[in-house]
């Protein structure tokens, strides 16, 4: 039960520093898209908070690296439906089936799973030397 209720916490703050960096980079204009400069942000942010998360909670915990990157997308994907998108994108004109629509979601999605899943396996046999 306790792997399962810090999966979840770390999960929730991956998804806390990935709105962070998506939302900053709005304060940064480097692009005439700024929803492409976002969205690249969170592309990039993303690899640490992942890696951190992951890190966090290997230190003490155990769960299968499919299990636990399964966990983070799930929450992540969550939180997006019930936060990010009617708190920052339908105030900003566009809608659930637009973001949800979006290619980059879904790149950004297998990146944030794969990224939990090898560096959890790392870890793991990291661990075991």
């Amino acid at each position: 039960m306790k792997n399962r209720i810090s999966s979840i916490l770390y999960a929730i703050l991956v998804w806390v520093l990935g709105v962070s960096f998506y939302l900053g980079s709005f304060y940064v204009p480097l692009l005439e898209n700024q929803e492409q400069q976002a969205n690249i942000a969170l592309a990039i942010g993303i690899i640490p908070s992942a890696l951190l998360a992951t890190y966090l909670y290997y230190r003490k915990r155990k769960m299968k690296p499919a299990i636990l990157a399964l966990t983070f997308v799930s929450i992540a994907v969550l939180l997006d439906v019930l936060i990010t998108v009617p708190v920052f994108v339908i105030p900003a004109g566009s809608s659930y089936s637009a973001f949800f629509r979006n290619p980059m979601f879904y790149t950004i999605v297998v990146e944030f799973y794969f990224i939990v899943f090898f560096f959890g396996i790392h870890l793991i046999q990291k661990s075991k030397k």
